[in-house]
Formats: structure tokens, sequence, C-alpha cells
């Protein structure tokens, strides 16, 4: 049995090729399904984000070839395209990349945890399409679990690496007590839709999305129980915000000193933080020089996102030496039960030769044979047969001249110790 990882990523393939080679949810089942019907595959799983599309697999032998035609025949593309961008591993390799990728390794964004959620969501969709047999089962089990614990041994994902959570983050720091605050986010583009998930996640009080449109507004507003208002609105807004985040395109300032001193003074100079994302600036310079206000800008932000990387890359290599540690680890316990079915099969035919004789000595017993004579024959007869067989294939060893196996032979069978005399 081989176990088989392979697809395209950020890395390896461009958007345009990534899009083509993804699946949708509805497609899933139904594709894995055919996978197993029509390639060698045994066992199928299929994870596929934006960033990257995977197929996890167990087979007879590795195959790879086989399962790219299908892959490229699957979404229209030619299997010369494919195998451009295409990576393939196998064995070790296979479970070493799928552990990483769990682990946020193998991401755009180092340690990022949303992948371990999509890893199990295709663990998920792989047991519905009835293609999750027990080798990749255990794979993934072993998999989540080697995740688990890089999470919780290391700071791999502890410091925030993208603007928004960085963001949010510094506001935490201000505000502890985010449960009981507000925000003002400025603008309702790509970044400020993620600030206000974050915000939202973290428990804010309420959320207030300026913007030049009040229906794109709204849109963000109606996602995280927020409330829309137009960039007018923003001085009677400023009075009840602690956290103020903006980040349009405009390219002159939209709030400037003397509309927030005028917010200060309604405040009774409770401190505002204030964050401006944009570029050019969307808040003038020199309400940074107010009291009472905490302003950032986004050259602050990644002064944090820089210091934050070097944190994570630093817990990625103690992570690097988990996700080897998990590999060897889950490829011993394979190993452990290759010997198991073996010792299985040993024994059930050393139960059906022991069977065997015992009936005959049962017969003999029966038609009058002394006891004594039945015993010694039946210790005979069972020696024999449970010698029969090693002993064949010791000859043929020795006739060959495979010593290495001879030798093998002599360590399992304990003929090199005092095992023998015991």
């Amino acid at each position: 049995m081989a176990f088989l990882a392979l697809g395209i990523n950020h890395k390896t393939a461009s958007v345009a090729v990534r899009e083509r080679v993804a699946f949708g949810p509805e497609q899933l089942v139904e594709a894995l399904q055919q996978l197993c019907r029509v390639t060698p595959c045994r066992e199928a799983a299929i994870l596929s984000t934006c960033n990257r599309s995977e197929l996890y697999l167990a087979l007879d032998e590795a195959q790879a070839e086989a399962i790219l035609a299908w892959l490229a025949g699957y979404h229209g593309l030619s299997l010369d395209e494919l195998r451009a961008c295409a990576y393939i591993h196998e064995d070790n390799d296979a479970v070493r990349h799928m552990m990483r990728v769990a682990c946020g390794l193998d991401s755009m964004i180092l340690g990022e945890p949303q992948i371990l959620g999509q890893m199990k969501d295709a663990y998920a969709s792989a047991r519905e399409a009835g293609t999750l047999g027990p080798l990749l089962g255990r794979l993934f089990q072993a998999t989540f679990s080697t995740a688990k614990t890089v999470r919780t041994d290391t700071r791999i994902g502890e410091n925030p690496v993208s603007v928004a959570f960085a963001a949010v983050s510094l506001a935490k720091q201000i505000f502890s007590d985010l449960p009981r605050s507000q925000a003002l986010l400025i603008g309702a583009g790509e970044t400020i839709t993620l600030v206000a998930r974050h915000l939202h996640e973290q428990g804010i009080r309420r959320i207030v999305v300026a913007n030049r449109t009040l229906e794109r507004a709204s849109q963000l507003a109606e996602e995280v129980g927020g409330q829309a208002v137009l960039l007018a609105d923003i001085p009677e807004q400023l009075v009840n915000s602690d956290i103020v985040i903006s980040s349009t395109a405009s390219p002159l300032p939209i709030l400037g000193k003397g509309a927030v001193e005028r917010a200060l003074k309604k405040r009774k100079h409770r401190p505002v933080f204030m964050v401006d994302i944009a570029v050019p600036r969307d808040i003038e310079p020199e309400v940074g020089e107010l009291d009472d206000v905490y302003l950032y800008t986004v050259d602050d932000l990644h002064e944090v996102i820089a210091e934050n990387l070097r944190s994570r890359q630093g817990a990625a290599r103690a992570a690097e030496e988990l996700v080897l540690t998990g590999v060897d680890e889950f490829m011993a316990r394979l190993r452990e039960r290759d010997s198991v079915d073996l010792l299985r099969g040993y024994r059930q035919r050393a139960e059906q030769l022991r069977d065997e004789e015992l009936a005959k000595a049962l017969r003999q017993l029966g038609n009058g044979i002394p006891a004594e004579d039945v015993l010694a024959q039946l210790a005979r007869g069972l020696t024999n047969k449970l010698l029969h067989a090693p002993s064949v294939q010791l000859k043929k060893f020795s006739a060959a001249g495979r010593h290495d196996a001879l030798a093998v032979a002599q360590e399992l069978l304990d003929l090199d110790g005092a095992g023998h005399n015991r």
C-alpha cells in the first residue's frame, strides 16, 4: 500500500489555474466516488481552498500519472498544463506534506489556523462519499493530532500577521474589555470587512460602518449585526466610538483634527484608539498630537506584523520538528499493524493445525489406543506440522545463499541467544 499527496497551490499555480482546478463543496462527494471508481485509488480525500487543491490517496501502488490524468480530465485541462504546476509526494513525504499543510506550515500566511478546519471538512466529505478507508482515516487522525500538538507546544499561531488582525489585536491591548466598546469603521472594502469580522468574533458591543454609499455599508453592517451610516455622519458617531479604524480609497483625509477635538470634549476625554490603514491617509497626522488619542498608521502595523512573522518563523522551526516526529510515529504504528496482521495469520494457521491434531487424538482415544501413546503422537504430529513450512523455507534460503534471510530467521526463532536454553 502506498500513500500519495498531489495537487497545486499558491506557490506553483496562478490564480487562473487554481480557479479551474478548484472543487466546489457540491462536487466533492461525486468527484471522490468517481476518482475511486475510475483510477487505482482505494481510498481518497480532496482538500480544495482558494490557495490549493490537493488529493490525499491510498493505493496499492503509487500511480501518480493516472491520478494527474483524471484530475486534468475532470477539470478540462491538458495533462501537460497540469503537470507543469503540480507536485507529487509519496509515502513518508506524502504524510509529512499533509501534516505540514494542516499545521499551516505550507500556507500563504505562515501558521494560519483556518486550514486545519478546512482539512477537517475534507475528512468529513471523504467519509460522506465512502472513500475514507482505514489507512487514510488513521492518517487524518494522526495529522489532526500533530496539528494540535503544534498549536499547543509552539507560538506559531499566536501573533497576528495580517493588517486587519494586527489592528484588532492592538485594539484589544488598549481596550481589554471589548464587549463594552464601540467601533467606528470607515470604508467597506476587503480590509475593513476583515476588521469587522475579527471585532465581531471578539464580541465587541457595537460596530458602526461608515461609507460613501449606504448600500455597501449596510451589507457589511448586517453581516456583523452593526449599523450603517454615511461618511457625513462620522462626527456624530465619533462621540460614542472607542475604536476608529479607517481604510478607504479617498485621495484626501476624511477625518480632521478639529472633528476629533470636538468629539473628545463630548467624550470627557475618554481615550480613542485609531488605526489609519489607508494610503493616502484617511486621518490627518495632526490627530495623533491630541491627548487621549492613540493613532497608528499602516506603517506601524507593518512593523508589528514583521516582528510577529519573525516570531512565527522561529516557532515554525519547532513545528517542523514536531511534524517529523508525527511522521515517524505514524509510520511506526503502520508497520506495527503489518506485524499484527502477520501474527494473526500465523496464529490462525497454528490453531488450525492444533485442532486437526487434537481431533485425530480424540479419534484414537475413542478407538481404545492408550492415552500415553495418543499424547506422544499428538506432540510429534503437532511439532512436525508446525516446523514443516519454516523448515522448507530455510532449506530454500540456504540453497540460494540467502544468508541475510537465514540471519533474520535465527533472530526470529531466538536461536542466537539464551532463549532456546530457558
